[in-house]
């Protein structure tokens, strides 16, 4: 996990209830923020067995309304939202004019004219500005004013139904809505980090605490960013500054599908991306898996076997609690990329063996 470099950290509105409930706290992109309240493990297994809830209100949140609203994030972003439907969500990139990802971000269309986009905190002020430069006025900053839960896990959209009043599980997967309690609107999205179902609640800080609460008391353990970065990672999902950044592009990251380049709309980074996606990748963003309970993690090296030299770097890397093998991700040469290569990791002294195998290492129950 990174950290903050130094400076006064932001606190999260809900910051005194993680204390009360004894969160280990810590720095992370500015935001002082709970890395695990009963342990890792535990609240890593009470994801994929049972329900919680994690407080990602760092997050950056900019909301943009008004004739012209999807205009002006397509001016932005990699993916046509445009094309979107009122009531869904959609996964999208801010690429750099040689086609790297200066950021990977979600897109809500709450309505024909009012959109939400969220940011990952260590991006957050550059993300808003890079909007704001297109959108002027029509874009405002709302991370201040406003609370993310994401509520994950089999249980969780019966915990949600409780305390919210209505089938959350019957709306789709990327669809969103808006609905009224305590006389306040909360956005309930079918969107999430873990791999798990579940949804993600936006709402206005003030009132944030009674959601997390009744969340809680329905039956919901809260979860810190410990466990989040090993769901996420068992569920393949690419943490920026780590498995993409500015360096690397959709296509060897695979994520293409994030990008719409057929209607033709002009956006940062597209005419590289153009070139980018007329030709085989020269590397893959991989997936790579120990044959025992090592545990690798970002930075070690990935040796190729035959020849004895490197031939990448894991991007991240971690023991996976659930599929119970050492699991990581790497860019490597695409003819070291196919399923059921077998290469080597440097973890101290010695050489693991681990092999290439399909995305995401955990699939959950249907």
């Amino acid at each position: 996990m990174e950290t903050s470099g130094g400076g006064e950290l932001r606190r999260l509105a809900l910051h005194d209830r993680h204390h009360a409930l004894g969160a280990r706290l810590m720095p992370f992109a500015g935001w002082e923020m709970p890395l695990q309240y009963a342990g890792i493990l535990a609240e890593h297994e009470a994801v994929r067995t049972g329900v919680g809830v994690f407080d990602v209100s760092h997050l950056g949140r900019c909301r943009i309304t008004g004739p012209g609203a999807g205009r002006y994030l397509r001016a932005v972003t990699t993916y046509n939202v445009e094309q979107m439907s009122p009531g869904t969500a959609h996964y999208s990139l801010y690429c750099n004019a040689s086609g790297g990802i200066d950021d990977d971000v979600f897109v809500y269309r709450m309505a024909s004219e009012r959109w939400l986009v969220v940011h990952n905190a260590a991006n957050a002020l550059s993300d808003f500005q890079r909007v704001a430069a297109v959108a002027g006025a029509a874009a405002t900053d709302v991370t201040a004013a406003t609370v993310m839960l994401a509520v994950q896990g089999p249980l969780a959209t019966g915990v949600l139904a409780t305390v919210l009043g209505f089938d959350v599980g019957a709306m789709p997967q990327h669809a969103c809505r808006e609905i009224e309690r305590d006389g306040r609107a909360v956005l309930v999205a079918r969107t999430g980090y873990t791999g798990e179902d579940g949804a993600e609640c936006i709402l206005d800080s003030e009132e944030a605490w009674r959601l997390w609460d009744a969340v809680i008391a329905a039956g919901a353990r809260p979860v810190g960013l410990g466990a989040r970065d090993t769901l996420r990672l068992e569920a393949a999902l690419p943490l920026h500054g780590h498995d993409i950044d500015a360096s690397t592009n959709p296509y060897e990251a695979g994520l293409g599908w994030a990008v719409s380049l057929g209607d033709g709309v002009p956006f940062e980074g597209r005419d590289a991306l153009l070139r980018l996606k007329a030709g085989p990748p020269a590397r893959r963003l991989t997936h790579l898996a120990t044959f025992e309970r090592a545990v690798p993690r970002a930075g070690y090296t990935v040796i190729d076997p035959g020849s004895g030299t490197a031939v990448g770097t894991l991007t991240s890397g971690a023991f996976g609690p659930t599929v119970r093998r050492g699991i990581g991700m790497a860019y490597l040469p695409s003819g070291l990329s196919a399923l059921g290569v077998r290469l080597e990791v440097q973890i101290r002294e010695r050489a693991i063996p681990v092999e290439v195998v399909p995305r995401p290492f955990y699939h959950r129950s249907k």
